[in-house]
């Protein structure tokens, strides 16, 4: 089986973990990108860490080039990094607005755009980004609202890329998950029904499937993971 290459963003944080096991056990060459660097559970040659700033767009371009470079080609980009924030439209100003947009949509569009050239050119490639149902859907946006702004964004990135990307085969979809397993989700929310919410192995099951080559035929721009939530 042929290694693939691939850029996991947040890889640090519990969807990311998971997406780096998830596509390491599916014989992917993965660079994972971490504010610092640490000591990992999974060594060379098939994980990487990248100590990178997702807010500096020139970091971010040289990274992509220097995979680019070593590798050839970039096969999937799972950007997990992200934010989150609560209030509503009386409580967020616009700085909250402004950092939510930065945490998570700059830290997705600068290392999408520079991955996404580089699919289009040669011609193949799969580009993740994790939005919400808040994002989604404003009925979901309650309490939440600097957040759903920002993550809303997402799919309108998708959109626009998909479309650039209509007659080539790269696909760009958004994972929409209901609330995620975590150990801090659980600590926030101690009397919620744990088992309504979806695991990050799980999303990481999902992402994996649509990178592969059985689901080379879906270009599905929207991945809904409710579980029974």
């Amino acid at each position: 089986m042929m290694t693939k290459t691939a850029i996991v963003t947040g890889a640090a944080g519990n969807l990311g973990r998971a997406v780096v096991k998830k596509l390491v056990e599916n014989n992917y060459k993965i660079i994972g990108t971490v504010q610092k660097k640490k000591t990992g559970n999974i060594s060379p040659p098939n994980f990487e860490e990248a100590e990178l700033d997702l807010l500096n767009e020139e970091s971010c371009q040289k990274l992509v080039g220097e995979i680019i470079a070593k590798n050839k080609s970039i096969d999937v980009a799972v950007l997990t990094a992200g934010g989150f924030k609560m209030g509503d439209i009386a409580e967020t100003k616009t700085n909250d607005v402004a950092r939510q947009y930065q945490l998570n949509f700059e830290t997705a569009y600068n290392i999408a755009r520079p991955v996404f050239v580089q699919m289009l050119k040669q011609n193949s490639g799969r580009i993740f980004l994790v939005g919400s149902r808040a994002g989604l859907d404003v009925t979901q946006a309650e309490g939440v609202t600097s957040y759903a702004f920002s993550k809303s964004l997402l799919f309108r990135l998708a959109e626009l890329m998909n479309a650039e990307a209509k007659k080539k085969n790269v696909v760009i979809s958004v994972i929409v998950p209901s609330t995620i397993d975590t150990p801090e989700n659980r600590e926030s929310m101690p009397d919620a029904d744990f088992s309504t919410w979806v695991s990050p192995s799980e999303i990481a099951g999902v992402i994996q499937y649509y990178a592969s080559a059985e689901a080379a035929a879906l270009r599905e721009p929207m991945i809904k993971i409710y579980n029974t939530a």
